[in-house]
Order: C-alpha cells, then sequence, then structure tokens
C-alpha cells in the first residue's frame, strides 16, 4: 500500500539510482558541476572541508576531490558546524522535506560557511507532463501521478530563508533537450535514475496503447526546432546558494535610514506620482 504521508516511495527510488548510467546519460549532471564550479570561483575562497550530499557519489567526486560524499538520507550523516561548505547536488527535487535537508546542512556549516545547491525545477519535463495528461484522459478517463511534483524557483528560494540562511541567491538555468521521440526520451531518464518513484502512482503497469498515444500528441504538440521528426524537452536548473549566519556579513538596511536620495546620485528628479506623462514625438 502507498504511504499518503510521503511523496517519495525511496526503496522504489533507490532502485532507479542504483540502475542510473550517468556514463550515457549524465550531461545534466556534468552542466550543474561545471555552474557550481563557476560560482566557487567567484566566491574567491579557499574552502578546506567541504561535503557534497549526492546520489551519484562516483561523479560528484569530480568537482571536489577532497570532499566529504554524504548519500541524500531524510538525516543527512553530517556533523554540527564540521565543514565551510555543502553543496546538495541533484537530489533536492526527490526530497519528501526540502527545507529539512537545507536545515541540516546549513547546521552543518560553520559560521560564515557557504551552502549551494542544485536540483531540477518546476519548468522540468513540462512537455512530458502535458502529453502523459492528455493521453491518461483520452486512454484510461482520468489522471495519475507519473512525474514528480518540482518547486518553482520562488518556493525554492523561500526554503533558504526559512532554514535559516544569510544572504540567500535563487536563479535558474533553463535547457532544451532534442530526442528522436517520446521513447528516447523516457530512456535517457531512466539512465539518469529519475524515472517514477512516487509514493502514490498507480501499481498497476500502464497500458502499452497510453505511451503510444503519450508519444503521438508530445511529436505533434512539441516539435523541435527544424523539424526533422524530433520532439523537445525542457530540463530547468535550479541553483540555491546562502550562508551560515556570522557577525562579518552585510545587513540590510533599515527602512528610512539612508542618508543620501538616489535621484541626487543619479542627477535627476524624483518621480512625481501626479505629474502627467509626457509622450515621446514618435509615441502613437
Amino acid at each position: 500500500m502507498p504511504n499518503h504521508n510521503r511523496l517519495v516511495d525511496r526503496p522504489r527510488l533507490e532502485r532507479a539510482r542504483a540502475r542510473a548510467r550517468l556514463d550515457v546519460a549524465g550531461f545534466l549532471h556534468d552542466e550543474a558541476m561545471a555552474e557550481l564550479q563557476e560560482r566557487l570561483i567567484d566566491v574567491n575562497r579557499r574552502f578546506t572541508s567541504p561535503a557534497i550530499v549526492t546520489a551519484f557519489p562516483g561523479v560528484w567526486k569530480a568537482l571536489l576531490p577532497e570532499a566529504r560524499l554524504v548519500a541524500p538520507d531524510e538525516v543527512l550523516d553530517l556533523e554540527p558546524g564540521a565543514h565551510d561548505l555543502v553543496i546538495h547536488a541533484m537530489a533536492l527535487h526527490w526530497a519528501d522535506d526540502p527545507v529539512g535537508q537545507i536545515v541540516q546542512c546549513r547546521r552543518a556549516l560553520r559560521p560564515d560557511g557557504l551552502f549551494l545547491s542544485v536540483a531540477f525545477g518546476g519548468e522540468t519535463l513540462v512537455e512530458l507532463r502535458q502529453a502523459l495528461a492528455l493521453a491518461e484522459t483520452e486512454v484510461l478517463g482520468g489522471l495519475s501521478p507519473r512525474v514528480a511534483p518540482m518547486a518553482e524557483i520562488r518556493d525554492m528560494g523561500a526554503l533558504l530563508q526559512r532554514a535559516g540562511l544569510s544572504l540567500p541567491v535563487a536563479d535558474r538555468l533553463p535547457r532544451t533537450v532534442t530526442y528522436a521521440d517520446a521513447f528516447a526520451l523516457m530512456a535517457d531518464l531512466r539512465a539518469m535514475g529519475e524515472t517514477n518513484a512516487l509514493a502514490d502512482r498507480h501499481r498497476v503497469p500502464a497500458r502499452r496503447a497510453l505511451f503510444h498515444r503519450m508519444a503521438e500528441i508530445y511529436a505533434a504538440r512539441f516539435p523541435a526546432k527544424g523539424g526533422q521528426g524530433r520532439i523537445r524537452a525542457t530540463f530547468e536548473l535550479i541553483f540555491l546558494s546562502g550562508w551560515s549566519p556570522h557577525e562579518s556579513q552585510q545587513k540590510p538596511l533599515r527602512p528610512g535610514s539612508a542618508k543620501a536620495r538616489l535621484a541626487a546620485a543619479l542627477g535627476t528628479s524624483e518621480f512625481d506620482e501626479t505629474a502627467l506623462p509626457v509622450l515621446h514625438p514618435t509615441d502613437d
């Protein structure tokens, strides 16, 4: 029986990850690592005790060979205050309690330590979701959970503040990938270890007709640019960063505490809400 208190079927997720072939379909992990490397270079700080939370340690050890590698379990194997850098790598979208995961990472940081995360965001596989929903409605007369509900960037950014991190930043990196057809996309998802592991999924194997209809809808609605019969698939990587609080960090100014006006600094006049708009001579 499914556990309705949980989003994820952990044993099924672990089996999917164990069968993953990132040597075949690890391009998004490679891109995530490259982006994080750039961000670490921009920070311009030498980290001496990093940790990486990842389900794929064989891949992610390449980012920081000296880092401690930790599995993304519900209770992370991290000691309080033991690290000056913690990276949560491509696993937060499968967490039943994402804010709890970030809180554990924050507790593992020393004061002024850095937390970084990368995970799939809400725009990921938007085409597949729509094609599956339409196919299920036609073939089965209803919908079932088939793709994990990934968070939007605004929700992910809010997690940083809820977890007690300072100077929070959230940004996104969308990527469009083309495939021969929907079945090639699903094969890649299996190789990524990103197949359906939702606790409330249907346990009865789906009819073959469902996926054939889904593939037809997908090809008709989401062709790749340039045609040639290929389809497009969207992946969205959401990056989070925040710092363990420390007295040396910048603090926001209190409202009304500014000593100079922005208009004076810019050499212009302040906005007057009662003024009428001035049309440019070329305006219609």
